[in-house]
């Protein structure tokens, strides 16, 4: 349990580095939904950061499409409780039952929502990496959650992905076809993205971006992230949603690739150098803080937080 703890509060306080600031969150959720697309709909959280007494562990988006045969929800937020509320708010847009559940990945923010789905009947899919992670940390992502927050997600039950995805491939829900697209790890072990061919919309998960640098994990891995964001700009969508933050374009893409690869090389060309890490974040800071300060809310707070990342990454 110890190690398991460790592990998930390891992954929440890394991300909490590079975040400027949260958004507070009311004392009351507000599950809104926001349409995108004619049968793809929002809930975007609030709250931009760790898990908190203050948002009551609701940091995460959920998405779903609503088909002929039932709806197809994309991530399920951190708790039961939370997953109850997204519930609520999905059958006030709609009368077809929610028959599928897709997670982006294993962080439980993502998916600590799953058992409020499964109660329903619906079908929990995730690839057979996010699936084994989810297994391993198994209830200690519930109590570190309950800690995090004050008791405020609760006793979460557990309900873990039933149907696992396997490689990229594509499949109908009702009428929608929907792609399956694997990020070989790029952000965490397992995740993957569902593409839209029709609407031209991509469901992203942490792996893509809106107003904040790309989200780094330990066990995330930089160039197959990159080459992941190169393969969502050939599909050049026309929307697409984050899981933290508000939706966004392909121009995000663009330019958390430009910026990814850019340190990615000044990191790599600072250790063949044999330079120290202090020393590449400020080659960094003079190099590309005039372009990507701008575009990021948080470049100027957390790009000692990315490069520190990557140096131990290339180690």
């Amino acid at each position: 349990m110890l190690k398991i703890t460790k592990r998930v509060l390891q992954y929440f306080g890394l991300f909490t580095l590079f975040i400027s600031s949260a958004l507070a969150v009311s004392s009351e959720f507000n599950f809104s939904v926001t349409p995108i697309a004619d049968n793809v709909y929002s809930i975007i959280s609030p709250s931009y950061g760790r898990p908190s007494a203050e948002n009551k562990g609701w940091n995460s988006n959920s998405h779903f499409v609503v088909t002929k045969s039932g709806v197809l929800v994309f991530d399920t937020g951190s708790s039961e409780i939370i997953g109850k509320g997204i519930i609520k708010a999905i059958k006030s847009v709609t009368e077809q039952p929610i028959r599928w559940v897709v997670n982006s990945h294993s962080h439980a923010d993502h998916w600590l929502g799953n058992a409020a789905f499964s109660n329903i009947g619906a079908k929990i899919l995730a690839t057979a990496s996010s699936t084994s992670a989810m297994k391993e940390d198994g209830q200690g992502v519930v109590d570190a959650f309950e800690r995090m927050t004050e008791g405020a997600t609760g006793n979460s039950s557990i309900a873990y992905p039933t149907t696992l995805l396997t490689k990229r491939e594509k499949r109908m829900f009702g009428e929608v076809e929907v792609e399956f697209i694997f990020a070989n790890d790029g952000h965490s072990p397992g995740d993957v993205l569902m593409w839209l061919p029709k609407q031209k919309i991509i469901l992203g998960g942490d792996v893509v971006n809106s107003d904040w640098i790309p989200i780094m994990t330990p066990r995330g891995n930089v160039p197959h992230l990159i080459d992941t964001l190169n393969a969502i700009i050939k599909l050049d969508p026309a929307i697409v949603l984050t899981g933290h933050g508000k939706g966004t374009t392909v121009q995000s893409v663009i330019r958390d690739v430009n910026l990814l690869s850019s340190v990615w090389k000044l990191v790599e060309n600072g250790n063949k150098e044999g330079k120290s890490v202090d020393n590449i974040l400020s080659q960094v800071t003079a190099e590309l803080a005039g372009k990507y300060s701008p575009l990021y809310k948080d470049f100027d707070s957390s790009s000692s937080y990315l490069v520190q990342m990557m140096y131990k990454k290339q180690q």
